[in-house]
């Protein structure tokens, strides 16, 4: 969870550029990590690379430390990305939201649909649609994991994130069909599944909006 600079809420817009900044420390700290991984300086170099100077003067494990902190801000979202099957272990609060439910039908179908064709599992366009299935899923878990509702900012823009995925994974189809790669009627039902979470999506982040402003005023 982001620390506020005050006490009031963060909107969307703020939650977005911290989960942007997120994802960019994270990525560069993996890249510094395989980058110099054989190298016998490797923790120095990357806590310098990572801007804890003041660690790289420390003694002990200090600066691993600070990195397990670091990663630890990213856990939740990192973990439902490189894994959906953990997203079945958390709050039921969200496993029975219906559009959650809608989200996780449509992974399970787009897993059977590349049972019954192997051919899927090579075709850069099927792969980026699952890829992007299961995105949206664990974004629309963290999204719906706020069951109070405390951070509406943080919640829209994890929809916001899985709207993204959603609309990605759409193209996806459709580069599937112009290939020929489904037929006319697995590319229909498809196309219904992934609207379906889409529509819901935008009419779930209209609500939450109408939430803020009935809180706040103003967006």
């Amino acid at each position: 969870m982001a620390e506020h600079d005050s006490d009031r809420a963060w909107d969307e817009y703020e939650w977005e550029r911290f989960l942007q900044q997120q994802d960019q420390k994270t990525e560069k700290y993996m890249e510094l990590l395989e980058k110099y991984i054989d190298d016998p300086q490797r923790d120095e170099i990357v806590a310098r690379e990572m801007g804890w100077c003041h660690l790289t003067e420390e003694t002990g494990n200090d600066w691993e430390e600070e990195a397990e902190s670091f990663l630890d801000e990213n856990e939740e979202a990192d973990e439902a990305e490189s894994d959906l099957s953990q997203i079945n272990s958390c709050a039921e609060s969200f496993e029975e939201h219906v559009l959650y439910r809608a989200a996780f039908a449509l992974t399970i179908w787009i897993d059977q649909l590349f049972d019954s064709n192997p051919a899927l599992q090579n075709d850069p366009a099927a792969v980026k649609l699952a890829t992007h299935t299961a995105l949206a899923a664990a974004k629309l878990a963290a999204a719906l994991s706020d069951e109070e509702a405390e951070e509406l900012g943080m919640t829209i823009a994890y929809l916001k994130r899985s709207l993204k995925a959603v609309t990605v994974a759409l193209d996806a189809s459709a580069q599937l069909s112009s290939e020929q790669s489904l037929t006319r009627a697995q590319h229909s039902v498809l196309r219904q599944r992934i609207f379906q979470v889409r529509d819901g999506i935008i009419l779930l982040m209209g609500e939450f909006r109408g939430e803020w402003l009935r809180r706040y005023g103003s967006l």
